[in-house]
């Protein structure tokens, strides 16, 4: 009896999971689709935002583009003026990526202020204990994923 209760929970949790990714894939799809943005580079922006700068190699490594992927994404991303190259005194073929954080802000933070809002709002209904189990499974989830990602990439 005790088994069919845990497979019952796992398999709701599964669905709860598959549930959240897939709405928020389509979440910042439509993010990115008000931004002008493909949803990738809107994603990739993200992780480029994360970093004071960060080189074209970096990136790839990051998210397993090849470097035309990263080139093209780049080139997008520098045209709508929310990072820009620069070039080492030592290295012209190095590029380094410099985040445009104040423009990427103006573009985002207006499609972002009322889910964090409501995000917000509904983590302060949980307790702390809770709060703690939640970051504990997204973070060992994320070092999942991560992990499988590199394999799959590296094969």
């Amino acid at each position: 009896m005790r088994k069919n209760i845990e497979d019952k929970l796992l398999s709701q949790f599964r669905a709860a999971s598959r549930q959240y990714s897939d709405a928020s894939i389509f979440m910042h799809e439509a993010i990115a689709r008000k931004a002008g943005l493909s949803g990738t580079d809107h994603k990739y922006l993200g992780l480029i935002l994360q970093h004071k700068s960060i080189t074209a190699g970096e990136i790839s490594k990051l998210t397993g583009l090849t470097t035309g992927a990263v080139t093209g994404l780049i080139d997008r991303l520098e045209r709508k003026k929310l990072l820009k190259r620069q070039f080492t005194k030592d290295d012209r073929r190095k590029v380094i990526i410099v985040p445009n954080a104040e423009n990427s802000m103006k573009l985002l933070t207006p499609l972002f202020d009322e889910l964090q809002q409501q995000t917000t709002e509904l983590i302060s209904t949980f307790s702390p204990g809770e709060i703690q189990t939640i970051e504990r499974y997204f973070v060992e989830a994320t070092a999942i994923m991560k992990a499988t990602a590199e394999k799959l990439n590296n094969k």
